[in-house]
C-alpha cells in the first residue's frame, strides 16, 4: 500500500462517524472512508472484475470491515466500480434434474478441455479437473497435442496430491464426470481409470450442465487468465496454469461455499470428524 494510499485513509478514518455498524445503525466509516477501502481491495486483489459480492466478502474477511452488502453495492456503482456485466438471457427449464454438487471432497471430479493460442508453438490444448464439492482445480495441464495421454496427466496429478500416489485401486470410489468426447471414451482413458479404482461418469448428451462444474472453471479460467495474458510457448503457458490452480484454489471466493475459497473448504472438511 502506497504514502499515498495510507494517507487517504487515515482522513476518510479521521472524519468517519462513530457508530455500531450495518442492520439499520449508524455505520463506523462513512462512504467516502468506505470508498476508499473498496478501492484498496480493489487494487490489492489477484484476481479483475470481482462483483460487488466478492469485495463485500473481502472487507469483512481481510480487513474487518462490517457492513451491508447492498451498501458496498451502491457505493461501487455511484464510483463506476462495477465490472461490465452481460444481459442475461431469459430462463427456461432445464432437461435434467438433481444435482451434481456432492456432498464432501473426492466422491466426483469432473474433467474436461478448452484451449489457448501461444506466439510460437500455436494452439495448446489445456486440459483440468475440478472437485465436485470443493470447485477445487485438482489438476491442469496443457500440451500441443490434445489426446488421450494428455488428458490423463490432471488426473494423475489430482490422484498424487489427494491419495498419495499412483496405484491399482487407490482411488476406489471416485467417479470421474466427463462428457463424449474421443479422448475419454478411448480404451486407454478408460483402462486408467480401472487401474485407479476410478468410476467413469459420462454426462447426459447435449446436456453440458451435466459437466457444469469444470466449464464454470473454464469461464473462471479464461477471464482471468487465458484473456488478459499472452504466452509464447506451451511449456509457458503450462506453467502459468499451474500457479494460477493454486491461485485459484486458494484465494478465489465463490458464493455457494459462503464466499470461502476451496481450499479453505477442504481444509474444514479435513478438521471435520467422520460420522
Amino acid at each position: 500500500m502506497g504514502p499515498v494510499a495510507v494517507d487517504l485513509l487515515r482522513a476518510t478514518d479521521a472524519a468517519a462517524p462513530a457508530g455500531d455498524g450495518p442492520g439499520g445503525r449508524t455505520p463506523t466509516l462513512d462512504d467516502a472512508a468506505l470508498l476508499a477501502h473498496i478501492r484498496l481491495v480493489i487494487a490489492d486483489s489477484p484476481f479483475h472484475g470481482e462483483g460487488h459480492r466478492k469485495i463485500w466478502a473481502r472487507l469483512r474477511g481481510l480487513k474487518g470491515i462490517r457492513t451491508s452488502m447492498r451498501r458496498v453495492l451502491r457505493i461501487m456503482r455511484d464510483a463506476a466500480l462495477l465490472a461490465p456485466a452481460r444481459q442475461p438471457d431469459p430462463v427456461v427449464e432445464q432437461p435434467h434434474d438433481g444435482t451434481i454438487i456432492t456432498e464432501a471432497p473426492n466422491v466426483m471430479w469432473g474433467t474436461d478441455a478448452t484451449a489457448a493460442v501461444t506466439r510460437v508453438d500455436g494452439t495448446a490444448t489445456i486440459f483440468a479437473a475440478i472437485d465436485h464439492c470443493t470447485a477445487e482445480c485438482v489438476g491442469i495441464h496443457a500440451a500441443r497435442h490434445g489426446d488421450r495421454f494428455e488428458a490423463l496427466e490432471p488426473l494423475r496429478q489430482g490422484v498424487r496430491d489427494h491419495f498419495g500416489g499412483l496405484a491399482p485401486a487407490v482411488a476406489a470410489g471416485l467417479a470421474i464426470r466427463h462428457d463424449h468426447g474421443s479422448v475419454y471414451l478411448s480404451g486407454d482413458f478408460q483402462a486408467e481409470l480401472t487401474f485407479l479404482g476410478m468410476t467413469s461418469s459420462p454426462s447426459f448428451v447435449r446436456q453440458p450442465e451435466g459437466n457444469g462444474c469444470i466449464e464454470r472453471f473454464f469461464r473462471t479460467l479464461k477471464e482471468q487468465l487465458l484473456w488478459v495474458h499472452h504466452f509464447s510457448t506451451i511449456e509457458e503457458l503450462r506453467q502459468a496454469l499451474l500457479a494460477f490452480k493454486e491461485r485459484y484454489n486458494h484465494e478465489w471466493l465463490i458464493a455457494r461455499l459462503g464466499y470461502r475459497s476451496p481450499a479453505h473448504v477442504r481444509h474444514a472438511f479435513a478438521l471435520t470428524p467422520a460420522a
